[in-house]
């Protein structure tokens, strides 16, 4: 365990660090859960979604992440690094209970974050550029002015937006031959993996993974997430082949009542033919015969592929507004899509 101790203004403030364990996961619900208080007004944070992420094949929850507790035991402080091959975009997620803000733990957190990511630059290929990643909700004013002191700087401003469905919405209009179907569970999720890749190599900030790491860690989120049902895993199909897909989940933590889409993809032979928001009336139309009225989804502000918009003529609008923010570990060459040949 690492001892530190930082001034603040009521003396010296003494704080472990230490990997997380089974038994703290109660209180980094809470942890969580009061931060999100704070920023969006909602405690969305689980335990059984704190399992999935510690779970995954590619996290060690060991080396990768940490919390902070305080002279009198209590956890107050928490702080994750996502580093995966090839190692060039990197993520890093830090929490401060709201009550302990000002006494320079956020910046202990995120030195620590930022140590265990630069560990890894040596794996990644010697003439690439090497970033670490954070964001905050735009209009959380402690947590952008803290990125900025911690020499971050904008880069994207990410979207969620929802819709709300009063009655029936418009059906589906499919280009010509193609037809759709859920996914069949247990023989699909390879290529339906694959043709995910492939259409959000559009997307910006894209890094190719390995296949072999990055694959398990895909079927893991989709079949172990508390919420995961193969049926409102829609595909878009051209004869038997992948064109597009819709992949949603039908709970979401902060509002139960909403579907939730984690991804829509048309892959590029496809493209410029209304698929996408045929797949998206689809998904509007089978949550609203299970009686689900409200959908949700993320998406980059300034999409390469024009999402936002094709989002807006479906009707779906801006409920909550996320910026990144990123530091620069090493100059080269950006591995990550930037823009798209039109």
């Amino acid at each position: 365990m690492i001892q530190i101790a930082e001034a603040s203004t009521t003396g010296q403030n003494s704080f472990i660090l230490r990997p997380p364990t089974e038994e703290d996961i109660p209180t980094l619900v809470e942890l969580f859960n009061d931060c999100a208080e704070e920023e969006v007004g909602a405690r969305p944070a689980t335990a059984e979604e704190i399992r999935l992420e510690w779970e995954d094949p590619g996290f060690d929850v060991a080396a990768s992440s940490r919390v902070a507790v305080d002279h009198n035991g209590v956890v107050v402080g928490h702080v994750a690094a996502y580093c995966s091959a090839p190692y060039v975009r990197n993520f890093v997620n830090v929490h401060v209970h709201p009550t302990r803000r000002g006494l320079g733990l956020g910046s202990l957190l995120t030195k620590w974050a930022e140590k265990q990511v630069g560990a890894f630059i040596e794996r990644a290929p010697s003439d690439t550029r090497v970033t670490v990643e954070g964001g905050a909700v735009s209009t959380f004013t402690p947590a952008i002015e803290f990125l900025r002191d911690q020499h971050y700087t904008y880069v994207r401003t990410f979207y969620e937006m929802r819709i709300e469905l009063h009655g029936p919405p418009s059906p589906p209009v499919w280009p010509s031959g193609i037809t759709a179907r859920s996914m069949i569970p247990n023989q699909e999720e390879e290529a339906v993996y694959r043709a995910d890749v492939e259409a959000f190599r559009d997307h910006w900030g894209y890094v190719e993974q390995p296949f072999e790491e990055d694959f398990p860690r895909w079927l893991h989120y989709t079949r172990n997430h508390p919420h995961y049902d193969p049926n409102f895993y829609f595909l878009a199909l051209d004869g038997n082949e992948i064109a597009g897909m819709s992949l949603c989940l039908p709970r979401d933590n902060e509002v139960p009542d909403m579907a939730w889409v984690n991804t829509v993809a048309v892959r590029r032979p496809w493209r410029r033919q209304g698929l996408a928001l045929a797949l998206l009336h689809h998904t509007f139309g089978e949550c609203y015969r299970h009686g689900i009225y409200k959908v949700g989804l993320g998406v980059d502000a300034s999409s390469l592929t024009g999402a936002t918009r094709l989002y807006e003529k479906a009707g779906m609008q801006v409920f909550r507004r996320y910026d990144r923010y990123v530091k620069e570990l090493r100059p080269g060459r950006d591995l990550s899509t930037q823009q798209v040949d039109s």
